[in-house]
């Protein structure tokens, strides 16, 4: 690990400052650090400058607002998973985030920060190794390498690392937002626009700009929502990353045909992926198993795949099959 200089923020405002202001390269902001310190000790970050958000008030909370459920960033997330509100507006995100992690890091890590986190591709953790993410243009070793677990979804010729959060996949399917805060003032941002596919550039991985920060997170109102559910499929129950994971939320009319569908597909793309056309497919249709594969036979036509992952397109397949039953069950 490199020296580096700490700050400790006292408030939003004084964060942004510090960072604004920071004269050393690459100054960055920890919340929980989960990940963050893991990647200063592989030397894969290395900032000049930490600036500790713990002690920031007023972002630390789980409220309504105007209907919608709003989640301080640096919420933990093991309260947010324990918070009654949530549960009964949302179950799929309470589940999404006791999927992920263990309970000793969800009691530290923070939910704004889980957005953020890194890729845990081997490649991009191990500085001997070639990635265009930690070092654009040295090319991406995942390519022609190991590939198992890489993304099937949204990669380029540049990178096929998986976006690794639970919790981004759940926001994903109810169209949630975020509130920003940065050098040039306040925004709001939606989380599908916030996670950004690799293309051309990438190390770029989201649209923040450099020193805003996540203060809060937004989920509106959604009939769907209350009947949700998150799947999570792993080489093992817990403490591993998803192979294939779904968010799924439903709504039923009176006759029993769908009115409302929400389908985001985890641990197969490089960002969390809303499955679109497989809900516009749905809306109005009778469910049953095979009306939901052939639903989702577009959001995989563009699926890249290898001889080691191919596996997955059918194992994501299936984990939307019986998200969607486990939904049906709870909106009947």
């Amino acid at each position: 690990m490199r020296p580096f200089t700490y700050t400790r923020a006292r408030s939003a405002h004084e964060a942004v400052t510090a960072f604004a202001t920071s004269t050393a390269d690459r100054p960055h902001y920890l919340s929980g650090g989960t990940a963050l310190i893991d990647l200063m000790k592989l030397s894969v970050e290395t900032p000049g400058r930490i600036i500790d958000l713990t002690d920031v008030p007023d972002l630390d909370f789980v409220r309504e607002e105007d209907g919608d459920l709003i989640v301080g960033a640096l919420t933990r997330m093991s309260d947010v998973a324990n918070h009654p509100l949530v549960g009964a507006r949302c179950p799929a995100l309470v589940e999404s985030l006791r999927s992920g992690a263990s309970q000793q890091l969800r009691n530290m890590a923070r939910v704004g920060g889980n957005l953020l986190q890194r890729t845990r591709c081997g490649y991009f953790r191990s500085v001997e190794f070639p990635c265009n993410k930690r070092q654009p243009g040295s090319g991406c070793s995942a390519l022609g390498g190991l590939n198992r677990g890489h993304a099937i979804l949204g990669g380029s010729d540049h990178c096929i690392a998986v976006y690794p959060s639970d919790w981004a996949v759940a926001l994903t399917a109810f169209d949630a937002s975020v509130a920003v805060v940065g050098p040039n003032g306040t925004r709001s941002v939606s989380i599908h626009d916030l996670i950004v596919p690799p293309g051309d550039t990438p190390d770029r991985e989201t649209t923040l700009a450099p020193g805003e920060l996540i203060t809060a997170i937004r989920v509106p109102t959604s009939p769907a929502a209350r009947s949700s559910t998150y799947r999570k499929v792993g080489d093992r129950s817990s403490y591993a990353f998803a192979l294939a994971s779904a968010a799924v939320g439903l709504h039923l009319d009176a006759a029993g045909a769908v009115g409302e569908v929400r389908i985001a597909l985890g641990g197969l793309g490089t960002v969390p992926w809303r499955a679109w056309d497989a809900e516009r497919a749905l809306v109005g249709a009778r469910l049953d198993d095979a009306s939901v594969r052939a639903a989702l036979e577009p959001e995989f036509r563009s699926a890249r795949t290898t001889a080691q992952n191919a596996f997955r397109v059918g194992l994501g397949v299936e984990t939307v099959v019986e998200a969607v039953a486990i939904a049906k069950e709870s909106a009947s």
